[in-house]
């Protein structure tokens, strides 16, 4: 790690910039965005945009405008242009064009003869996440894919982006490129670059630090008083570890946007955008545990800038911004991105060996619990996101699972196997490089899936086929064998814990209890209990979440436990015999004499 005045570095940068100015001057001035745009905020609380779109390459008998229906790295149809209101469009010289809806998101303009066009129109932003765009009297958060129309077919011209906000506020924090001589105006070389840069504006705070005379900057929203040499240490070697894994860095400054509580973050290839959680936090809690689930969020996102967006799946960009882009790799993109979350910690110094086997254990035992690990292949969790990811339905654990939790385990296994065919000299890491110079920086392009597969078996010098199976279909994991390589054993088996086991799963209702989920082949499910079910009694007695769970700790198994449910409005009684309560143990302990390369493969990969 190297920390460089900022101000040192930013002179580098201007000089340089000047330079590049000097040199291609001309070219520059031909290459003048004709797409413009002014994104005004003038009564924030009313949750509006103001958006003029202004574009000067005007030919045919009529204009297509329009909206991104998604954001890439949230596979969701979002449905953007339900928030667009008092659409309105004029020429040059500032006669009203006639327009007319053809789609939910796209406005076709009349415009024969005329030069240029300006559209208004406003957006209505009182949803805040990191995938929606967002406005009040505090601060404005933009997804650009959001917020902006652009001319269809247009989405590779190069844009510039004016901010009029309230006097009040101080501070622009995004990853896009200022454009000099012009306040509060950026530049995006393409709509992909547009769409993947968000906007923070406000009063937020910033920390500034540069690594390897790159800045970085921290724009956060979190009031509390923290510890800036703590917080430029930590996140400092989260990205020197994760650079290291790769060799270089495909960014010239990066921005953190931190949002306080809420849920979620999304990557950007020079930023991201962060909650801190739905119970509020700090930018960098003080507790352990706390600090490293913290650190563990900011290292997935942060080496998404590798893992999705430069090293991605071939349909993974150029984006169709109408539609769902499909793809059976997410449990690489997401899944080893949480293995690496692991690796990142581990080699910053923040998280031990022992705490990181601790948290792969735990990862793998969210989706091997779960009776859905028996019915979804993660390749069909990564193309069925579209249709699962943010609707659970009751039965979600019965017949899927999360390529987060999976992929995360397939990453590890192929590592191990990788390690383990070349006497540890060639790794997963190996294979991220190469796929990130050869596609990214040479290509130009993603890879497909079967060139993956070809790259994982070139390093590992070896078939690899049982390992695809295994992210194909629902075939059991043979882990003990995997693990050996590192010179580690798994005690993978189900030990009995005190009381008795249902399988139902539950929440609490209003002053009551309602069933959640019922597993598939529990004893509750044999029995008839369904989710959605209100539990209004358990053996004659009134019960809540907590009495719930006392009881059934303390529950015989193999005893009738009667419960009466209220189900569309009619009272049932329901006898459930219960069960053990068996758990799977899935305990990592360490070979007692372990050959040179499992010390080897072990010291390398799980850090002391």
């Amino acid at each position: 790690m190297k920390l460089l005045p900022l101000l040192k570095r930013l002179t580098k940068r201007t000089a340089f910039t000047v330079a590049v100015f000097v040199v291609t001057g001309f070219t520059m001035l031909i290459a003048r965005p004709g797409i413009k745009y002014t994104v005004s905020i003038e009564k924030p609380a009313s949750h509006v945009f103001a958006v003029t779109l202004t574009y000067d390459d005007i030919s045919g008998p009529y204009i297509e405008l329009k909206m991104a229906v998604w954001t890439p790295g949230y596979y969701w149809i979002e449905n953007y242009p339900k928030n667009v209101n008092n659409f309105d469009v004029k020429d040059e010289n500032g006669k009203k064009l006639q327009w007319e809806k053809t789609s939910k998101n796209v406005w076709r303009v009349y415009c024969a003869g005329v030069k240029s066009i300006s559209a208004y129109y406003e957006v209505f932003a009182a949803s805040h996440s990191v995938a929606e765009p967002f406005v009040d009297d505090s601060h404005a958060f933009i997804t650009p894919a959001g917020l902006i129309i652009y001319p269809d077919g247009r989405l590779n011209e190069s844009t510039e982006i004016t901010f009029n906000f309230p006097e009040n506020w101080s501070t622009v924090s995004t990853g896009l490129v200022p454009v000099k001589d012009k306040l509060n105006t950026y530049r995006a070389d393409n709509f992909d670059h547009l769409f993947d840069s968000p906007i923070l504006i406000g009063n937020q705070g910033v920390i500034s630090f540069v690594v390897d005379e790159v800045p970085h900057h921290i724009a956060s929203l979190v009031s509390e008083t923290v510890d800036q040499e703590k917080v430029i240490d930590a996140y400092s070697k989260v990205v020197e570890s994760a650079v290291s894994l790769i060799g270089e860095m495909p960014y010239e400054d990066y921005t953190f946007i931190i949002m306080g509580p809420g849920g979620g973050g999304l990557e950007h290839l020079n930023s991201m955008a962060v909650f801190t959680g739905f119970r509020g936090g700090t930018i960098l809690p003080q507790e352990r545990e706390p600090f490293l689930g913290w650190m563990s969020f900011i290292a997935h996102e942060y080496f998404h800038l590798y893992n999705i967006k430069t090293i991605r799946p071939f349909v993974l960009g150029p984006f169709d911004y109408d539609k769902e882009n499909y793809t059976n790799m997410l449990w690489v993109s997401e899944g080893f991105t949480v293995y690496y979350e692991n690796i990142i910690l581990n080699r910053a110094g923040f998280m031990n060996r022992d705490e990181m086997l601790t948290s792969l254990k735990n990862t793998i035992l969210t989706y091997e619990s779960v009776p859905g690990h028996k019915v979804q292949p993660v390749t069909l969790s990564s193309y069925d996101t579209w249709i699962h990811s943010f609707m659970r339905e009751p039965d979600a654990i019965n017949t899927s699972i999360s390529y987060y939790d999976k992929g995360c385990g397939l990453g590890l296994l192929l590592d191990l196997k990788i390690r383990n065919e070349t006497n540890n000299e060639k790794s997963l890491n190996d294979v991220m490089r190469y796929l990130y110079f050869k596609y990214y920086k040479d290509l130009k392009r993603g890879f497909t899936d079967d060139e993956f597969r070809q790259i994982c078996e070139k390093y590992a010098g070896s078939d690899l086929s049982e390992i695809f199976t295994y992210a194909s279909t629902t075939q059991d994991i043979d882990y003990s064998r995997y693990f050996a390589y590192a010179g580690l054993t798994v005690e993978d088996k189900y030990k009995e814990l005190p009381g008795s086991y249902t399988g139902i799963r539950y929440r609490k209702f209003k002053e009551g209890v309602s069933v959640s989920v019922v597993e598939t082949g529990s004893p509750a499910w044999e029995a008839g209990i369904a989710s959605s079910d209100e539990i209004v009694t358990l053996n004659g007695t009134k019960v809540t979440c907590e009495s719930l769970d006392s009881i059934m700790q303390v529950t015989v198994p193999g005893s009738t436990q009667e419960y009466k449910v209220m189900r569309s409005g009619i009272e049932r009684t329901i006898k459930v015999v219960t069960a053990k309560n068996l758990r799977r143990s899935f305990d990592i302990g360490y070979i007692s004499n372990p050959s040179p390369l499992q010390t080897s493969i072990l010291n390398d990969l799980f850090r002391l």
